[in-house]
Formats: structure tokens, sequence, C-alpha cells
């Protein structure tokens, strides 16, 4: 038993729940751009657009980032190199990118000069879907994908040495 391990129920449970976060932020977010319409009167399109921003940028963008740092913690603490777990990674990479147009459209949207119309929800909504239903069966299967090809190198650790020095205290 590693000295680590009773850390990991507490950083499982931390990326669990800014999953948890970060996905509902990302279905609510195009529900909310769908709402920015300068005909609702000003107020309550300021107050909207001030909404929107600050989720983004307060509670789905943190929440995003711990939970892939909790993620990748995760990984090193359990040693998980498998083959559904680089799977995972690609929708996860999916996810990050899903967020990254979102923050485009929050600027193009609220930020820039001009009329811009936010997309509606339906089709992003739609495309979220995807990657998040298999990030769930691919951590809740955990299927054998050993039938796929994958170089040595993403199979195990290599125990090389990183390749800047760590400062010592």
């Amino acid at each position: 038993m590693s000295m680590l391990d009773p850390i990991i129920p507490h950083m499982k449970s931390l990326h669990v729940a800014m999953l948890l976060i970060w996905c509902a932020g990302l279905f609510a977010l195009p529900l909310m751009l769908a709402r920015h319409d300068p005909a609702i009167g000003q107020a309550d399109y300021a107050r909207i657009r001030r909404a929107t921003h600050y989720a983004y940028a307060f509670f789905i963008t943190p929440a995003a980032v711990i939970a892939i740092a909790s993620g990748t913690g995760l990984i090193f603490l359990r040693g998980v190199f498998v083959t559904w777990l680089f799977a995972k990674l690609v929708f996860v990479a999916a996810l990050v990118g899903f967020h990254v147009w979102i923050g485009y459209v929050l600027v193009d949207v609220a930020e820039r000069e001009g009329i811009h119309k936010a997309p509606r929800p339906f089709l992003p909504l739609l495309v979220l879907l995807l990657p998040v239903t298999c990030i769930l069966i691919l951590v809740l299967a955990k299927p054998d994908l050993g039938q796929i090809p994958l170089p040595g190198w993403l199979q195990q650790p290599l125990g090389n040495q990183l390749p800047f020095d760590v400062p010592k205290r």
C-alpha cells in the first residue's frame, strides 16, 4: 500500500464533483446564450450577458481545470494505463474543444461590436451529448479495447526522468 493511497477517494470525489459542474455548465451555456437578444430590453440583456460571462469565467472554466488536473493526478496515482482510458481522453479533448467554442461564441455574442446571433441550442446540446455519453460508457463499463493496437509507450509508464529539474526543498 502506497503512502498516497488514502488520497485517492478524495481526489476521485473532487474529480467527479468538478466534472458534474463542468458538464452541467456546458449544457446550460447554450441555453443561456440563446437568451442573448437585445430585443428583450437593455437591463435584461445586460443581466443575461453578465450571468453567462460570470458562469463561464468563474464557475465552469475553473471546474474544468480542476476536473482535468484531478483526473490527471488520478491517472498517475492509480497507475491506470489502459486502452479505455486513452479513448476516454479523446472524448475529454472533445469536451475541451466544446468548452473553447462556447467561450468563443460567448465573446462573439456579448463582447464584440455589431449584431451577432447565438446558435440555437439544439445542435450544440446534441453535439455535447456525444462525448459526455461516450465518457460515461467508457468509465462505467471499462471495456476491454485490447484489440486496438497501441504503441508500447502508451500502455505502460517508462520510468524516465522529467526533461527538467524538479526543485528540492
